[in-house]
């Protein structure tokens, strides 16, 4: 067992925030690497040390595996923990703090490989006789190759990305017209996207809720789940709102899965925190789509159920203690939601917004609970996930926890930038989500409902937006209005005041 004193947190925002306050509640110091852009950004803050790593531009900092190793044996640190993103899923990175006798919080190298490895990862499942979509065991090797292939399987087929993850290197295929297009896509994308052009073949399974099993695993072979997470809202495969229990789940349903990913997870000799992916059919058939060999955004939802902090389990078995829960002992109790609170304009094509914050007031209460890293005067960089905060609520049934989260939204005020704060309300508020009648099209299954504002919510913005800025012409005489009307609806152009508005 290795004594952890000292941990250099590899990320930045929120996640690097919430992994140094379960780092100060266990007396361990904590390292920052900031970049360039992340200079004044809170967990450079809130952490006992900070570094410099690099640019703003994260292949210049934060993907800087030999600078964030200088950093750590410089700061005298005895781990180092890679939050989500950037190297948290990087083998190589894994491999190198081991050559330096710093503690990867996380699973070894070699699991990260294979389970990084989507087809990899699809062959250890078949093997430890986990369900899996139909399709491929191989990369493609030719056009000709995927021809032949989705007209054994039949359509509709996803083609993805070996390496992939996060959307990218993914392509739906409809039509036998589009193979071909589809495959170049995704080779295309992949290639750019993580180096490696590896593609395969699944079946598209229609309207599928996508549920993910948390587990947990320590050296000493001792592995458990904490139950599921449904996480099925999504747009352009990234999620934006979760919930625990899912409302699809029985209790023979959530047995089978929780088994199959413990197995799962028993099969790679998993140690440390992880994610079990499945897709789940109309007809509650279930198929492992991916492994997260990391903490996952949404983790804070199965804390609240759970009582459980996991970022402390990471630490504790990355520092050889046993994982001492019993799986049959453990639990869930009430309902809790996480709304991802991003910096976009959702009524735009999700656009990102990037900008200072003006003012911002975040909810409190009973049952709410925020992980952010922004405040009054930071400016969100442009190179960045647009991802600002994560707003989880708790309440008994998950009736209440709707309502408590439509509070806690509309107590969250943000103004200098656009975000999602109404477009997630606008979810709360949706018959399928209410009902919990929705799956992974659900955005695109209630556009009409979630996209359009009503007039009267255009008509309010656009006058807090004049009312404020003559308020500023009133008060600095700094200069004079301009009338700019938007023809489409002879309605104020909104970003003109904003403009003028960063200007003063």
């Amino acid at each position: 067992m290795s004594k952890i004193n000292k941990i250099l947190v590899a990320n930045r925002g929120e996640i690097a925030v919430r992994i140094m306050r379960t780092c100060r509640e266990m007396g361990i110091a904590t390292v920052a690497v900031f970049s360039e852009a992340d200079r004044t950004s809170m967990h450079v803050r809130y952490a006992d040390e900070a570094y410099y790593v690099g640019p703003a531009p994260s292949k210049d900092s934060y993907l800087k595996a030999d600078k964030i190793i200088e950093v750590a044996l410089k700061s005298k640190a005895d781990a180092i923990h890679p939050g989500y993103g950037f190297l948290s899923e990087n083998a190589a990175f894994a491999r190198l703090c081991r050559e330096n006798g710093i503690v990867f919080i996380g699973p070894t190298a070699e699991v990260i490989d294979k389970m990084g490895d989507k087809i990899q990862a699809r062959k250890a499942m078949i093997a430890a006789g986990v369900p899996v979509v139909p399709g491929t065991t191989e990369a493609i090797k030719s056009e000709d190759e995927a021809i032949e292939t989705i007209e054994s399987i039949g359509l509709p087929v996803m083609i993805k990305a070996s390496a992939g993850g996060g959307g990218k290197g993914m392509r739906l295929v409809e039509k036998a017209a589009n193979i071909i297009s589809a495959v170049r896509a995704a080779r295309s994308e992949a290639l750019a996207s993580f180096g490696d052009d590896a593609v395969y073949i699944e079946k598209y399974v229609s309207s599928p809720h996508h549920i993910e099993f948390q587990v947990l695993g320590d050296e000493h072979g001792n592995v458990v789940h904490l139950f599921e997470r449904e996480c099925s809202i999504q747009r352009r495969h990234q999620k934006m709102v979760e919930e625990t229990p899912s409302v699809l789940m029985t209790e023979d349903l959530r047995y089978q899965m929780g088994k199959h990913a413990v197995d799962a997870a028993k099969a790679v000799n998993y140690v440390g925190a992880g994610t079990i992916e499945f897709l789940v059919d109309n007809d509650l058939n279930y198929y492992f789509l991916e492994m997260n060999t990391r903490l996952q955004v949404e983790h804070p939802i199965t804390e609240r159920v759970t009582g459980i902090d996991l970022v402390k389990k990471q630490i504790e078995v990355a520092g050889g203690m046993h994982l001492n829960l019993i799986q049959s002992e453990l639990e869930q109790k009430g309902h809790a939601i996480e709304c991802r609170i991003y910096a976009e304009d959702s009524d735009n094509n999700f656009m990102p917004s990037p900008g200072k914050i003006h003012n911002i007031t975040e909810p409190l209460g009973l049952g709410v609970r925020t992980d952010g890293y922004v405040y009054e005067g930071y400016e969100i960089p442009i190179h960045y996930d647009p991802m600002i905060s994560k707003l989880i609520v708790w309440a008994q049934t998950r009736e209440e926890a709707i309502q408590r989260m439509r509070r806690a939204l509309y107590e969250y005020k943000i103004t200098g930038i656009r975000s999602s704060l109404k477009f997630l309300n606008r979810i709360m508020e949706t018959p399928d989500f209410v009902t919990g009648n929705y799956d992974t099209n659900f955005i695109e299954k209630n556009r009409k409902t979630l996209m359009a504002e009503s007039v009267e919510e255009l008509e309010q913005q656009d006058m807090v937006i004049i009312s404020a800025y003559f308020d500023f012409v009133n008060r600095k005489n700094k200069i004079i209005p301009t009338k700019e009307l938007n023809p489409a609806n002879n309605r104020w152009k909104k970003y003109t005041y904003q403009k003028n508005f960063d200007r003063l």
